[in-house]
C-alpha cells in the first residue's frame, strides 16, 4: 500500500459468531469501532461500516486459529490482512492498560496498536494450495492422535486379559493374533475381549486412512516444488507442516530469527558473572515437534546428525543438551533448504513464489524488523558458518 495520511489499521478480536473491531489512524487516534456478527448480515454491515476508510489494512489476531474464517472471507473480498500473534497482542494489552484483564474492546485496541506500531507482521495470503495442505496435514495429525489413543486403550485391555500384557510396539495384526489366544469365560472378560476386538477393527481403519493420507500429502507436497522431503527425517507430514506454518520463508531475515520463532534458539539466563542459557519453551511448537522428530530419526541412523550429536557428547554435554544443539543445527538446515527452494521458485518466473515478498510494515513508521526475537548467544551464532554437510 502507498503511504497515505488517511491510512487506518482495523484491529479485530475475532470469535466464532462475532468480531469486535477498532479503527486506528497512523497517529494511534481511535477513529471508529464496533461489534459485528459474523453471519452474512453482520459481515456485510461491517464491510459497509469500514468502507469510509478506503486505505485500510486489517490486523486480525490468530489468523491460523479462531481468526482464520473471517480472514479468509476478507481475503476473498480483496482486503489486505496481516496476522497478529496472540502473545504480541497480550503484551500490548498489558502495556496499554497496566494490567492483563481481557475484554473484546481492549483486545481489539491492543491488536490495533500492534498493527499500527509493529513492522514484520505476517501478511495473510489467499493460497489455495497451502489451504489444502493445511486441511490434509491437520487430518493426518488427527489420525495419529486417534491411533495413539486407541493403542493406549488396547494395551490396557490386553493387560487385563493377558498376564504381562502386550509388547510396547503393537500393530493391529499383532494385536489380533494375540487376542485370538484369549478365551475368557466370565462376563467381564468377554466384554473386555469384545471391546478389544472393536478397537483392533478401528485401528485397521485408521491405518488405512493414514496410509491414504500420507500418499495424498506426499503427492501434494511434491507438487509445490519443495525439496524438504529430501532431508533425512522429514516425511510428507513434516514437510507439509513446515510449508503451512512458515508460509513465506523470506519473512525471516536470517536463520537466527527462524530458530527463535520455532523455539530451538536458547534463552539467555545469565546472572552476574555466571553465563548460561536455558531451553526455550516458546515458539511454534508444531514446527519444534517436526524438528524433534527429524533429530530423533537421524539419531537412529548413521547420519551426520548422529555424528554431530556424538561430538557434542564428547565435549561434555549431556544427552539433552546435545539434542537441543542438534535441533538448533537442524533448524539452520531447514531454513537454508526452504530459502533455496524459495529462490529457485522466484527464478522459475511468475507464480513460482509461495506467499508474498512485499514488506508487511503497516504504517512504515518504524524501521524493518523481524517478527521473531533475535536468538541469543549460544549455539545460534549470528555469523555464517558451515552447516552439516550431509543430512540424508
Amino acid at each position: 500500500m502507498s503511504d497515505t495520511s488517511d491510512r487506518v489499521v482495523i484491529g479485530m478480536d475475532p470469535h466464532k459468531r462475532s468480531a469486535t473491531v477498532e479503527v486506528m489512524a497512523g497517529d494511534e487516534t481511535i477513529v471508529g469501532g464496533g461489534r459485528f456478527d459474523t453471519d452474512r448480515d453482520g459481515y456485510a454491515a461491517m464491510r459497509k461500516y469500514v468502507s469510509r476508510w478506503p486505505h485500510r489494512v486489517w490486523a486480525i489476531e490468530g489468523c491460523q486459529g479462531i481468526g482464520r474464517h473471517i480472514a479468509n472471507r476478507l481475503l476473498a473480498d480483496g482486503e489486505q490482512v496481516v496476522d497478529v500473534p496472540p502473545k504480541l497482542s497480550a503484551r500490548a494489552r498489558v502495556f496499554a492498560t497496566g494490567q492483563g484483564r481481557k475484554t473484546d474492546a481492549t483486545d481489539a485496541h491492543s491488536i490495533a496498536l500492534v498493527g499500527t506500531r509493529m513492522a514484520g507482521l505476517r501478511p495473510v495470503v489467499n493460497d489455495e494450495q497451502l489451504a489444502l495442505l493445511r486441511i490434509l496435514v491437520d487430518r493426518r495429525r488427527s489420525l495419529g492422535e486417534d491411533h495413539t489413543r486407541m493403542v493406549s486403550q488396547l494395551h490396557q485391555l490386553l493387560l487385563e486379559l493377558i498376564p504381562g500384557g502386550a509388547k510396547k510396539s503393537l500393530s493391529a495384526a499383532q494385536a489380533k493374533a494375540l487376542l485370538a489366544t484369549v478365551r475368557p469365560r466370565d462376563v467381564v472378560g468377554k466384554a473386555r475381549r469384545r471391546v478389544a476386538a472393536e478397537l483392533i477393527g478401528d485401528l485397521e481403519r485408521v491405518y488405512q486412512r493414514a496410509k491414504q493420507a500420507d500418499k495424498e500429502l506426499k503427492d501434494l507436497v511434491a507438487s509445490t516444488g519443495t525439496t524438504l522431503m529430501d532431508l533425512h527425517g522429514i516425511g510428507p507430514s513434516g514437510a507439509a507442516r513446515l510449508l503451512v506454518e512458515v508460509g513465506d520463508i523470506t519473512r525471516f531475515p536470517n536463520r537466527a530469527h527462524f530458530a527463535s520463532w520455532n523455539g530451538t534458539a536458547p534463552i539467555d539466563a545469565s546472572s552476574g558473572e555466571q553465563v548460561r542459557h536455558r531451553l526455550s519453551r516458546a515458539g511454534n511448537r508444531q514446527i519444534n515437534r517436526v524438528l524433534h522428530i527429524m533429530a530423533t530419526v537421524q539419531l537412529r541412523n548413521p547420519t551426520e546428525g548422529r555424528a554431530y550429536f556424538d561430538r557434542k557428547k564428547a565435549t561434555g554435554k549431556t544427552s539433552m543438551e546435545a539434542m537441543r544443539a542438534l535441533k538448533r543445527r537442524l533448524s539452520d538446515i531447514v531454513y537454508r533448504r526452504m530459502t533455496e527452494d524459495s529462490a529457485a521458485a522466484m527464478a522459475a518466473g511468475p507464480g513460482g513464489q509461495r506467499g508474498t515478498t512485499t514488506g508487511s510494515n503497516v504504517t512504515d513508521s518504524h524501521p524493518p524488523a523481524g517478527a521473531s526475537e533475535k536468538s541469543l548467544p549460544g549455539p545460534a551464532e549470528t555469523q555464517d558458518r558451515t552447516l552439516l554437510p550431509a543430512v540424508s
